[in-house]
């Protein structure tokens, strides 16, 4: 025990004795003493104050320890015998000190000394804290601004609209009206659950906290950015045409805009534009002002270049006797031009069928995929020439199964020569009725007899499938049905004589004789 402790003790045993003096003297009143308390116990009382912290101080240097005592620990004694037993605690703590007694039995637990409890923390410094963790928790999430198209994953479709996550804090909702531009439509027919889409936020947080979004805007954006790069870029892009309008074309980008007539094809006014709706053509974009929403679009430009791009390796591959396929791209009436890939061959309306046709509308229509022969070339001047019946059934090859020498059939007059008349039998062969086969009188003319377009019965007079040559007579099938009228007219004359006169018997003769005898 320390210098100080063993003064502070000393003058509690010298304060104790002088109050033991003063105990011998006539005792005072209660009132007496409650209004004049002692000095002496003023300093014993500030003695034993100045003591405890010393003693905490001396306390936290040594470990902390619970001891269970074997005998448990009288009760406190009242005020005045506390200071008369004052005296002999202390004496008993400086024998302690001079002689060290045995210690009592004791069993000590070492017990984990618990950490102070942390100070509680400002007020305002929590709030900043928190205020902290909101704006962590809010920068987490996307900053949507209206106008802005993000993409996001359809959740839920009904009755009311389509939900869509976008990574915001709450699912956005597209109304019915805000998915496409066709009313008719059913959402599930346009957006199913889990596909990703592209929406235009219309309005980050509506009077009711909900995000308001619109997929028919996000449309027409992305369909406005496709257009411009396509301009920028010079990129040919595709779309399909939806209706044929007064002067061209109305195809469908996403927005509906107008193709001029004369960029549709090959930019004649006589292109038939009805054949375009429903097919996707490439266009090439000429013009674009956003501002008053215009579009000019020309398909004809994009054809030409792409034909451009084909047509070396096209040219590089041509070859004689070659079989390729083409498309019709332009009728005139004396053949059709076919684009090969880049390039044109002629086809002539002789070369296109076996059998004689006057138009090649009759065979042929723009736009249909034929397959043709090449019989000539002259890249030099841009030149090929091209067949197709050479790549179609010989008419002629089966002729004779078909028709024999001396049949009477039936064909069509397809034109009027000065030497005769051409008529179109079954399986498109022609065959020639010479005048001196028109009629068996003399000084007819052709014309008082037939005429294009009419259905006559004619004879084959001759067949030459090695010359493709059939001679047939009209004159010849006109009599021989003559000859079957005549035929048919006795016939029945024969018949109704056999009706109208009686039966004359050998019954009737025996019986007519024995009556002359008689």
């Amino acid at each position: 025990m320390s210098e100080e402790i063993r003064d502070d003790l000393s003058q509690q045993v010298a304060a104790t004795e002088q109050g033991e003096a003063e105990t011998a003297q006539p005792v005072q009143t209660s009132e007496t003493a409650d209004s004049t308390p002692s000095e002496e116990a003023a300093e014993a009382q500030a003695a034993a104050v100045a003591v405890e912290p010393t003693l905490e101080t001396a306390s936290e240097d040594q470990p902390e320890v619970v001891a269970e005592i074997s005998e448990p620990a009288p009760p406190a004694p009242p005020a005045t015998v506390v200071a008369a037993a004052a005296p002999v605690a202390v004496e008993a703590v400086l024998e302690a000190e001079a002689a060290p007694s045995p210690a009592p039995e004791v069993t000590v637990a070492p017990v984990a000394t618990p950490a102070p409890p942390s100070a509680p923390e400002p007020a305002a410094e929590t709030e900043g804290m928190n205020s902290q963790a909101a704006a962590q928790y809010e920068s987490s999430f996307p900053n949507l601004t209206e106008g802005e198209v993000v993409k996001g994953v359809v959740v839920h479709i009904d009755r009311e609209g389509v939900l869509v996550d976008v990574g915001a804090k709450s699912e956005g909702i597209i109304r019915l009206n805000e998915l496409s531009k066709d009313v008719t439509a059913q959402a599930e027919d346009l957006v199913s659950v889990g596909e990703q889409i592209d929406v235009y936020v219309m309005e980050a947080e509506s009077a009711d906290g909900r995000l308001i979004l619109s997929k028919k805007r996000a449309d027409f954006e992305k369909a406005w950015e496709r257009v411009l790069e396509a301009k920028e870029t010079g990129k040919i892009i595709q779309a399909m045409v939806t209706d044929r309008v007064k002067g061209g074309l109305v195809v469908d980008l996403g927005i509906r805009w107008f193709v001029p007539a004369s960029h549709v094809g090959n930019g004649s006014l006589k292109t038939n534009l009805d054949r375009f709706v429903g097919q996707s053509i490439p266009l090439k974009v000429i013009e674009v002002d956003k501002e008053r929403r215009k579009v000019v679009l020309s398909n004809r430009l994009a054809m030409e270049e792409e034909r451009q791009h084909k047509k070396q390796d096209t040219v590089a591959s041509l070859q004689v006797g070659q079989i390729r396929t083409g498309t019709v791209r332009r009728l005139t009436n004396y053949g059709a031009f076919v684009d090969l890939g880049g390039i044109d061959g002629l086809l002539h309306i002789s070369e296109m069928a076996w059998t004689r046709i006057n138009h090649p509308q009759e065979v042929l229509k723009e736009g249909q995929e034929i397959q043709v022969v090449i019989l000539k070339m002259d890249l030099s001047q841009g030149r090929v020439s091209l067949g197709r019946r050479q790549i179609l059934p010989d008419p002629w090859r089966e002729i004779e199964k078909m028709y024999r020498i001396g049949d009477v059939i039936r064909g069509q007059v397809t034109r009027m020569v000065p030497f005769g008349a051409f008529v179109q039998v079954e399986g498109g062969i022609e065959g020639i009725i010479p005048n001196s086969e028109m009629s068996s009188r003399r000084g007819v003319k052709a014309s008082d007899l037939i005429h294009q377009g009419m259905e006559v019965e004619v004879k084959i007079i001759d067949l030459r499938p090695d010359e493709r040559k059939m001679t047939l007579s009209l004159r010849q099938a006109r009599q021989e049905e003559e000859v079957r009228r005549e035929r048919r007219v006795m016939d029945d004359y024969q018949a109704r004589q056999d009706r109208d006169e009686p039966r004359f018997t050998i019954g009737d003769a025996l019986r007519a004789k024995e009556d002359s005898e008689s």
